[in-house]
């Protein structure tokens, strides 16, 4: 990936979800901002006092194009680290297709959420978009800290300037992927006044956890911080407003810091973590949250979704299912919707008309629209399903040495071998041949009862799909690092799944030192771990979903699938599973084609 290089030439692109590559060819230069034909074009400057000290945000605002400078709509405000006027949209950079311009002058503001802008219509159907730069980002002054104090009142106090403006209705929508999905959530806890809907795809309920399995390092904990350092250095094009430039200079101890706090800092209950723990703060937030998430992610996981959700009681919307870091209308170079759902933008902006504009639908939509592993589409009226009923098994006892090399599939092996000791290692419970089907959903809870002699142990739960020949793909995992040494229990609450498993197949759980794909700089203790036991909790729905909504298989499910492993020696031990799936009672919210009533609010 190119991110990395070009961040340090510009300011403005993502939160690194993923990993980034060190070193890339230059890429020739290019106008990068775009002309939006349906838009009036300015700039703003917004005033964000905070804890964490005074900033001064840009802001580059769309209205629509005829309308009389006073003249009200709602608003709706995508904020992150994405819009410098000099390019680069996203992490990736020109992986991307994003073009990075060191000179300038270019055609318009940034083209992250082109495709938003003009595949919505939204400028035509009335309403302004706002682009907002974070602190330490683009234009704004200040010191990035990453959803930290400055950033949360970086998004109060745009939400609430974009809903004082004379040209604003006073209600105000969030949009955003990946790090301005992030801020979504972080509107969605601060609840400024004025926020009415949010639509977040992809984002991260935990910092900590995109960076760290508690206490496991992702390369994540040292590219991340060094990549936004990276873009929040990155002037704009030099023909740009001297005002603008002078606004993007950072202080480079503020870049220091940012990296040390994050890279340095892998205790996941320090202060510093717990501030960036979206989680806690979703608890009794009332505003409608639309949100998208992979379930086979590689990137922002699923990874504390289903605790968020728990958390927050306003209204509810999703697209999830098996697909990687993709926007809901992304497509890929054959033009089929890497999600394999149609009509995201229509749906959104159903969902903004009904929160922004008061509009009562006149289209009946799944309340949760949700893909399983057969590429089949659903509707659940809440997340998780209502029906979910959790059974518990014991774990089987064995050992494993923590050389922090072991892998989740063959696919991620050296050899691509599924019955490499690296894909196989580790202390085996896999189930009998399930004697009817079983359709897992939600997130699976995990206590592992172990014993080590020496600090910080690596240890990693995953749960597999099992076919008759003992192969099968991943469906959920987590990770822990077992700091002290002596008997311990560790629970663990697994990432979020939706996952259909037929009879005759079995469920394994594994419980070993790693999956180096994932948590790639984990440092061997080279200790045996011994597994005294312990218990895992599957959540199953109680119904079988007959009926199905619109959407195809997504495009990357194939490939995921065929990421198999080969149970190692294993432990069969007789699985706690629920009765064969029942038919849904008629008409009711289990049938998996239930929308919700249009004409109501």
């Amino acid at each position: 990936m190119r991110g990395f290089r070009r961040s340090w030439r510009r300011r403005g692109a993502g939160v690194v979800f993923g990993v980034v590559a060190l070193a890339a060819p230059v890429v020739p230069a290019q106008a990068s901002g775009v002309a939006y034909p349906d838009g009036e074009w300015s700039e703003a400057w917004i005033s964000s006092p905070s804890s964490a000290g005074e900033a001064t945000l840009h802001a580059d605002v769309l209205r629509p194009k005829g309308l009389a400078p006073g003249e009200k709509t709602p608003v709706i405000l995508s904020i992150g680290p994405y819009f410098n006027h000099s390019g680069q949209t996203g992490p990736a950079g020109a992986v991307e297709g994003t073009p990075y311009d060191p000179i300038g002058p270019n055609d318009g503001p940034s083209e992250r959420f082109q495709d938003f802008v003009e595949g919505s219509g939204l400028l035509k159907k009335g309403y302004t978009f706002v682009m907002v730069d974070l602190r330490g980002f683009g234009g704004s002054t200040g010191c990035l800290d990453w959803s930290g104090p400055g950033e949360k009142a970086d998004v109060v106090n745009a939400v609430q300037w974009a809903a004082n403006q004379p040209w604003s209705t006073g209600r105000v929508g969030m949009y955003g992927k990946s790090y301005d999905g992030l801020t979504g959530l972080v509107g969605v806890n601060e609840r400024p006044p004025g926020l009415a809907a949010v639509v977040s795809q992809e984002p991260v309920y935990d910092d900590y956890r995109y960076l760290y399995g508690d206490g496991m390092r992702r390369t994540n904990s040292v590219a991340t911080p060094a990549l936004y350092d990276g873009i929040a250095a990155s002037p704009g094009p030099i023909t740009d407003d001297p005002g603008y430039n002078l606004r993007s200079l950072n202080d480079p101890l503020c870049l220091g810091k940012n990296l040390a706090q994050q890279s340095l800092d892998d205790r996941h209950d320090s202060e510093f973590w717990k501030q960036r723990n979206l989680i806690p703060g979703a608890t009794g937030s009332n505003v409608p949250l639309f949100l998208a998430q992979g379930l086979t992610e590689n990137n922002t996981v699923a990874d504390g979704m289903q605790e968020y959700l728990a958390n927050h009681t306003g209204y509810e919307r999703s697209w999830m299912g098996p697909w990687e870091h993709v926007r809901g209308n992304e497509t890929d170079e054959n033009g089929r919707l890497k999600m394999g759902r149609q009509g995201w933008f229509d749906e959104v902006m159903r969902f903004y008309d009904r929160f922004l504009k008061d509009q009562a639908p006149t289209v009946a939509d799944p309340p949760h629209a949700v893909q399983t592993n057969d590429g089949r589409w659903r509707s659940e009226a809440q997340w998780p399903p209502a029906d979910v009923r959790e059974h518990r098994t014991p774990l089987i006892g064995g050992s494993y040495v923590d050389t922090a090399q072991s892998v989740s599939t063959a696919a991620n092996s050296s050899s691509g071998d599924p019955t490499d000791p690296t894909v196989t290692s580790g202390v085996w419970t896999v189930s009998q041949p399930l004697p009817h089907d079983a359709h897992l959903s939600g997130s699976p809870e995990v206590s592992v009862d172990v014993t080590t002699t020496r600090p910080n142990a690596n240890l990693v739960v995953d749960v597999y799909d099992l076919g008759p020949d003992g192969t099968g793909p991943l469906i959920t995992r987590q990770g822990h690092l077992v700091r002290e040494p002596g008997e311990s229990t560790v629970p663990l609450t697994l990432w979020g799944a939706d996952w259909k498993l037929p009879a005759g197949h079995r469920i394994g759980v594994r419980v070993t030192d790693n999956n180096r794909d994932w948590w790639q700089l984990a440092a061997p203790s080279g200790q045996t771990v011994e597994v005294r036991g312990g218990s895992i909790d599957l959540p199953f729905l109680t119904y079988r979903r007959t009926g199905t909504v619109q959407g195809d298989p997504g495009v990357q499910l194939p490939g995921y699938l065929e990421q198999q492993i080969a149970a190692g020696p294993t432990g069969s031990a007789e699985f706690a599973l629920p009765a064969p799936l029942a038919d849904p009672p008629p008409g009711s919210v289990f049938t998996g084609d239930y929308v919700e009533p249009v004409g109501g609010n």
